[in-house]
């Protein structure tokens, strides 16, 4: 099964919006997907979600237990500096390095600029989901 870390904003896309982040929740729910998610990368989507988004505590905690239920917590020890301007973007690379994860999907530019990080790819959630499909 492939491990992959995906970057706040395709939660916060999938929770808020739908469409084909939501499909690729859906894909780990089903258990097609191993999702690798840290502390730091829940923390950013509880942030947004609560702060531009006005989520209620009751709602932020409902999700974070249906998260909990298919998402792999992965506890990164390596401090990773590749993307120097936004320290969220190299907490992602940190979650998919310390789980050995086989991809990396985002929606954020700098990380795609990147093209892939000690050899993982990074690719955008329609991207990767396409790769799902024979």
């Amino acid at each position: 099964m492939n491990g992959v870390t995906a970057d706040a904003n395709i939660y916060v896309s999938a929770l808020q919006f739908g469409g084909v982040p939501r499909q690729f929740l859906n894909t780990a729910r089903q258990g097609l997907i191993r999702l690798d998610i840290s502390d730091a990368l829940l923390g950013e989507v509880i942030r947004v979600l609560r702060e531009k988004f006005l989520w209620s505590e009751p709602m932020l905690q409902r999700e974070i237990r249906q998260l909990s239920r298919f998402t792999v917590r992965v506890h990164p020890t390596q401090i990773i500096d590749a993307v120097p301007d936004d320290p969220d973007d190299n907490k992602v690379l940190e979650c998919a390095v310390a789980a050995g994860s086989r991809y990396i999907v985002s929606g954020d530019n700098a990380l795609l600029r990147l093209g892939q990080y000690a050899g993982i790819p990074i690719v955008r959630v329609a991207d990767f989901m396409r790769r799902l499909t024979p």
